[in-house]
């Protein structure tokens, strides 16, 4: 992919963000998820970094290598024509001078954008320093810009999924970042974790930016987000969950039934996948 080819997606994505219709993202882990996501007609493709650890062998929480992320990442960027941004974790990296190398190897990857969290572990003891972590997003925009390549930063604080701090003040806080990763140059401020209706209103109004809001259980419906002023909307890892759900009782009346009647229930047809990935593997021969 050319740079110039790169950086339009880039803007494409960027502008998916201010639509009238909010960015709905069924998060993807591998060609064929990604395919099907595109043909469908998904304006973008977002990777789930859970998703993609799982189905390489690994627990979520930055246990894949920087290097398997990246690859898994670069087979899915060349596989689709549309913009994909990937879920990057905290970066693979601890200081900006790190985060700017891992920078660098992100957009040889082919991707236009990238999720990048405020956490780097399993606990609250891992939140970043709100001042590093703003010089964290910096790194990204300037190293990108110089690249001729700016990524689409979608900044992720984990303040209310994990949650972290006391409750009376987790919205003050959450605020409070998000306002600092929009100046340091996020171009999208993400808040798993959050659900209710209320605060969401609140926070798409306290934050000069669009906001990105984690569908779960209890999530107001799409359309009621986009009416709430919501710019975006993720999948995150569940889509896979729920894939490997449907194997999973495939599995289980195998043994436990000897019926095929799940094997049939959601099943695309051979033909129509093949198809996909054949059309796929000629666009790719092609330069397309």
């Amino acid at each position: 992919m050319n740079n110039l080819t790169q950086a339009q997606k880039a803007e494409t994505l960027r502008k998916l963000h201010h639509g009238p219709k909010v960015l709905a993202l069924p998060n993807v882990w591998d060609v064929v998820s990604a395919r099907i996501v595109e043909d469908l007609g998904y304006p973008a493709i977002a990777t789930s970094s859970a998703a993609m650890a799982f189905s390489l062998g690994y627990p979520d929480g930055q246990r894949i290598s920087r290097d398997e992320m990246l690859a898994a990442v670069e087979r899915i960027a060349r596989a689709v024509r549309v913009p994909v941004t990937a879920d990057c974790e905290s970066g693979y990296g601890k200081t900006p001078e790190e985060i700017a190398d891992f920078t660098r190897a992100l957009v040889a990857s082919g991707a236009v954008g990238l999720n990048f969290e405020d956490v780097t572990g399993d606990d609250e003891s891992t939140h970043v320093d709100l001042g590093l972590q703003v010089k964290k997003i910096r790194a990204i925009r300037e190293t990108s810009a110089a690249l001729g390549m700016p990524l689409v930063i979608n900044a992720r604080t984990d303040i209310y999924l994990m949650p972290i701090g006391p409750e009376a003040t987790r919205f003050e806080r959450t605020v409070e970042r998000l306002r600092a990763y929009r100046e340091a140059g996020a171009d999208c401020l993400f808040v798993p974790g959050l659900s209710d209706r209320e605060t969401i209103a609140r926070l798409v109004k306290a934050v000069n930016g669009p906001v990105n809001i984690l569908a779960s259980q209890g999530s107001p419906s799409l359309k009621e987000l986009q009416e709430l002023g919501v710019a975006r909307v993720s999948a995150g890892s569940s889509a896979m969950r729920a894939a490997l759900g449907a194997f999973q009782r495939v599995a289980k009346d195998w043994l436990a039934l000897g019926s095929y009647d799940s094997l049939l229930q959601c099943t695309i047809p051979y033909g129509q996948l093949n198809e996909m990935m054949a059309r796929k593997a000629a666009d790719a021969a092609s330069g397309r």
